[in-house]
């Protein structure tokens, strides 16, 4: 007799702005599809990336499977209609990939049994509506450890590190740009470029240093007011040959196996990081790095203390970089190979995805 295969749901508020969108993109590509059927959810089809994800044939919802909160008379309403949603597709486990504290998703899961997981991945939880999303989850998947600190009282809590392709992220997989100076020490970072992200500490940071070969790729929308912002303090600071903003690219490999140092600058404030996969990719790249000790970064690079600096500090920062300079390029390469080592061994995708495999099964098991 052929087995029923377990129906999963991923909800994403979009694949443009979402970071989290690649790795959904991965899990959904490796889940099993003996066992498994996948189907995703999502807002809306902005972004490029999102072209990427129909490839992989699931259906795609475009459907909001959150809703506002007010007016509250019509709440369960509205909450209704997504639980309808869920029933009329017959969804085992919807795991959701949203980032807010929304939990109406939650509770249009639970009015129609349906096994409710989510992965938290940002930082923020000092509202009411988190406390009430995760006491309606049936699990939570953490990705860092300060996360777990969250849900003292959550039994149905694992930390689950978001996995890497190591083999689409690796140096000898797309060629260099050709337009890069390898005369010059090239340093790149990559943001959704916001100002939490530190993009300034980065620019003043480099103008600190008064070294005309040293440049910087700024990868990231700049069509915001922080973005504008930040070509504006390059530009005022007579910077716009050392340093070039790129826009949002859809594949970062070819700027990454350019680069000397990536650094990732954000400050300690706001949402802070959950796991910054961009620097994942620079360290799968076997690029060497450098970042803020904050959580999220420090937890990546839990092993290299010696690659973090205090968030904000530009002398500091100067300092990491004016090191990373002095070595010669054969121990940069050394620790390029270190760092791409770590990733295979602790965010492999295979890992993330049999982790992941476990859980879903774990949670039908008793049904």
């Amino acid at each position: 007799m052929k087995l029923k295969k377990t129906r999963i749901l991923f909800t994403i508020s979009n694949f443009n702005t979402a970071g989290s969108g690649k790795v959904v993109y991965d899990l959904a590509k490796g889940l099993d599809p003996n066992v498994f059927e996948v189907e995703i959810a999502c807002g809306s089809r902005e972004g490029a990336f999102f072209k990427v994800v129909e490839t992989l044939g699931l259906p795609i919802h475009i459907f909001e499977t959150k809703t506002s909160y007010r007016p509250y008379q019509t709440l369960l309403f509205r909450i209704w209609k997504i639980s309808k949603f869920y029933k009329k597709h017959n969804f085992d486990v919807i795991h959701s990939w949203q980032w807010s504290s929304d939990w109406t998703e939650a509770l249009a899961a639970r009015l129609v049994g349906v096994k409710w997981v989510y992965t938290k991945k940002a930082m923020g939880f000092n509202n009411r509506h988190w406390h009430i999303k995760s006491y309606l989850a049936h699990f939570i998947i953490t990705i860092n450890e300060e996360m777990r600190g969250y849900f003292p009282n959550k039994k149905a809590q694992a930390l689950i590190p978001l996995g890497i392709d190591t083999n689409y992220y690796k140096t000898d997989a797309v060629p260099k740009r050709s337009e890069v100076n390898s005369k010059k020490f090239n340093i790149i970072t990559v943001a959704n470029l916001v100002p939490v992200k530190g993009i300034q500490v980065l620019i003043e940071a480099l103008h600190k240093l008064k070294d005309q070969n040293v440049t910087l790729a700024i990868l990231g929308d700049c069509d915001t007011d922080y973005g504008r912002a930040m070509i504006e303090l390059s530009s005022h600071l007579g910077m716009q040959e050392q340093i070039r903003f790129y826009g949002k690219q859809l594949d970062v490999r070819p700027y990454l196996s350019a680069a000397d140092l990536y650094v990732i600058p954000t400050l300690d404030e706001g949402r802070r990081e959950g796991m910054p996969m961009a620097l994942v990719e620079a360290m799968s790249m076997g690029i060497p790095v450098l970042g803020s000790d904050i959580t999220g970064i420090n937890y990546v690079l839990k092993d290299f203390k010696n690659l973090l600096y205090s968030a904000g500090d530009i002398d500091e920062l100067v300092l990491k970089i004016k090191g990373f300079q002095a070595m010669d390029r054969e121990e940069r390469l050394a620790l390029g190979k270190e760092l791409r080592l770590y990733c295979n061994t602790n965010f492999a995708m295979h890992s993330f995805i049999t982790a992941h495999e476990n859980l879903y099964k774990s949670l039908l098991k008793n049904e």
